[in-house]
């Protein structure tokens, strides 16, 4: 019986993109790793990890010149990080951070299949590159889970004691919770956050649009109100599950984030546990965070869960459990064809800021190194 419902959970909460928005290919002088879509950067790794699954992943790290911060970014469930590349250099500039994006088992040009477990080896796969390839210390790591990308990221957080904070932006309670109101963890759940949270011992900041249509914002909100050590949340007001990038207060916020984080936890300025931002909404010509880049289009992520429910609502109906496990896997595929977004309405992403840097070559290295590419001008994107 639970066998059957994880694996239609599982079924709904994966959807990598096909076809993949990138490819992976070798330089034959040099054998370095480059991502054929992009223009090449010096400051940018592309590399290849092995997981203690037996799978290959992708990842990608952007260096901010004398960053003493570094994001570990795991992105939503229908997305790759060919889609997320722009994002993640325009992230790495403002926010003036190292970030490190990967793509999960099945994802992308990454080996393997999407699964729940396959994640968590992955984001240790990458964790353990920070440490041990880029000389990084735990206690200046920020972990950033986007939508799915919450899972993982809250089941490393929880494990980890000196995290220097942890951002969730549109997170879930649980994979089960976005399609039924369970009141109760269940042993066949995956992503089971909202037993996890509790273990986080470090700042955790929550973004969540008050309109998102796939996670209902009471996820984010619960999960805020579970954190041990919370940091003033954002509620973007009509911010929908796609589009939170678009709004000036998501920068601005995460911006004041990093800041206040990074000092030490005697200089923090305290803040309302209680308190939260209700952002209002803005106009469309407005939704740039960027001010260069006013005119031009902005990627949306893709995530896609089947339509959400409130986790808040009325007593539980367990014979809804029982309904769940009998539900047929072809009716459960009906309904994942229709949740998917055609890759040909794909919002193209914007052009970035570019600067150069030289890279810095570690001593320790255990990964198959990308290219440390020549920095370009930055291409028209329709």
């Amino acid at each position: 019986m639970g066998g059957v419902t994880s694996s239609m959970a599982a079924k709904l909460a994966f959807f990598p993109p096909n076809p993949p928005f990138y490819k992976v290919i070798t330089e034959k002088s040099s054998g370095l790793l480059l991502l054929d879509r992009f223009p090449h950067r010096e400051n940018v790794d592309v590399l290849k990890l092995p997981t203690r699954r037996g799978n290959k992943i992708v990842a990608v790290y952007v260096r901010y010149p004398m960053a003493t911060r570094t994001i570990l970014y795991s992105h939503g469930n229908a997305a790759d990080i060919g889609q997320m590349y722009e994002l993640f250099i325009d992230l790495s500039i403002h926010l003036k951070v190292n970030l490190m994006g990967y793509d999960y088992s099945g994802y992308g040009q990454s080996s393997g299949k999407p699964s729940e477990h396959n994640t968590y080896a992955d984001i240790e796969a990458v964790y353990k590159c920070l440490e041990e390839s880029y000389n990084t210390k735990q206690e200046d790591i920020i972990l950033y889970g986007q939508s799915v990308g919450s899972g993982p990221t809250v089941n490393l957080a929880a494990r980890l004691s000196r995290l220097r904070a942890v951002v969730l932006h549109s997170p879930i309670l649980s994979g089960l919770r976005v399609m039924y109101p369970v009141k109760h963890t269940y042993w066949f759940d995956i992503y089971k956050n909202i037993d996890k949270i509790q273990f986080v011992k470090c700042p955790v900041l929550v973004i969540h649009g008050t309109a998102d249509e796939v996670v209902d914002c009471s996820h984010g909100k619960q999960l805020w109100e579970l954190c041990e050590e919370k940091y003033e949340p954002l509620w973007i007001k009509g911010g929908k599950h796609c589009n939170l990038e678009l709004y000036p207060e998501y920068i601005k916020h995460l911006k004041k984030f990093i800041t206040i984080v990074g000092k030490p936890p005697s200089s923090r300025r305290t803040t309302n546990p209680r308190k939260s931002m209700d952002q209002s909404t803005t106009t469309a010509g407005n939704r740039h965070y960027h001010h260069h880049h006013n005119n031009s289009g902005r990627r949306r992520s893709t995530d896609c869960f089947e339509a959400p429910r409130k986790s808040t609502s009325t007593k539980e109906n367990l014979d809804h459990i029982n309904e769940l496990c009998e539900y047929k896997f072809e009716q459960s595929e009906e309904k994942v064809g229709k949740l998917r977004i055609p890759y040909e309405h794909m919002e193209r992403s914007r052009k970035s800021m570019e600067y150069r840097e030289n890279p810095r070559i570690s001593s320790d290295m255990k990964v198959e190194w990308g290219r440390k590419s020549v920095d370009c001008i930055d291409r028209n994107r329709n």
